[in-house]
């Protein structure tokens, strides 16, 4: 006697038989890796780094593709439009998936109900940096300096970045009132530090380690609770007086909702894969990142609730907000 089995079941069936398939035939066509950063910014010398490798081991082309502005809320929203297909993906940070949420009354996504998890790439410490002859030689004196003068002014690639946050939390901690100057990426924030357009900046390691051998700026300290092996002669702010403060961001990358759990386990692989080749690790740790341990797209995703739980309390008290 022939079983047959209910409908339900066989809808299922048929679209396991069919995730499967496309997993071992993505993918066909080119690939768009969206960044929500400016060229030169720290998610774009990490994206197109591991871009180039995994269109080598996929096969097919992954276009890198910036799309700066509004803190990387432009792009979010984009990839939380995009078909959940796999041939569009992105470069998320703590800022654009955390620090946003906070910041802007509408930022056109939700972080934890648009988006599947890939895998966490790593991070980076910020330094504070100021002009090459700015008289200012440590935390302490900048935060005196402030004290006297309220108003001075720290640059950032863009609200809702962890450059703008990193001085918000300064300005919290040192009891400063500092102003927030955004510029459209890394890049021109960073130049405005050099030359002395505005007062101090906190970015990226990556992004202005060259500009500090060069003596184009002048290291002050960095923002995480141990110090730099590229930088070791730079103190610590919680060393130099600011107790307690730490700013470490992370990045990470992501696809639409929903995508079928094979790509993104497809994906998970590829890019982990990646994150082990010598010659990359050596590229992205000499220029200052640090790499995250292989870990579960589901680890990404619980890193990103629990700095969903940290961060709006401290930006809610900072009255910092976009829009």
């Amino acid at each position: 006697m022939l079983k047959f089995l209910p409908s339900t079941a066989i809808a299922f069936f048929a679209l396991t038989i069919s995730f499967a398939t496309i997993a071992q035939t993505y993918p066909v066509r080119p690939i768009k890796f969206l960044v929500p950063l400016a060229a030169g910014s720290t998610a774009d010398i990490l994206s197109r780094t591991i871009g180039a490798e995994l269109a080598r081991e996929l096969g097919q082309a992954v276009v890198v593709e910036n799309k700066a502005g509004a803190g990387g809320t432009i792009a979010m929203a984009e990839l939380a439009r995009s078909a959940p297909d796999g041939y569009t993906i992105a470069f998320a940070s703590q800022g654009t998936l955390v620090f946003n949420l906070s910041l802007y009354a509408k930022p056109g996504y939700d972080s934890l109900k648009d988006f599947a998890p890939i895998a966490l790439a790593g991070g980076v410490s910020n330094i504070m940096v100021v002009p090459p002859n700015s008289p200012i030689k440590s935390a302490a004196d900048f935060a005196a300096a402030a004290k006297a003068k309220p108003g001075m002014t720290f640059s950032s690639g863009g609200s809702g970045t962890s450059h703008h946050l990193s001085g918000v939390l300064f300005g919290q901690m040192t009891q400063t009132q500092l102003q927030h100057i955004p510029y459209k990426g890394a890049p021109q924030g960073i130049l405005a530090v050099m030359t002395g357009e505005v007062d101090v900046g906190f970015f990226n390691t990556p992004t202005v380690i060259n500009q500090i051998k060069e003596n184009k700026l002048k290291g002050i300290a960095v923002t995480s609770l141990e110090r730099s092996t590229l930088l070791p002669q730079l103190p610590t702010l919680d060393a130099t007086g600011v107790k307690g403060y730490e700013v470490n961001t992370w990045f990470g990358f992501i696809a639409p909702a929903s995508t079928p759990p094979e790509i993104i386990a497809k994906l998970h692989g590829l890019i982990e894969k990646i994150f082990l080749m010598p010659q990359v690790r050596e590229k992205l740790m000499s220029q200052g990142f640090d790499i995250a341990p292989p870990q579960s797209s589901a680890a990404f995703m619980q890193v990103i609730k629990n700095d969903l739980a940290k961060w709006p309390a401290i930006i809610k008290a900072s009255g910092a907000k976009v829009d």
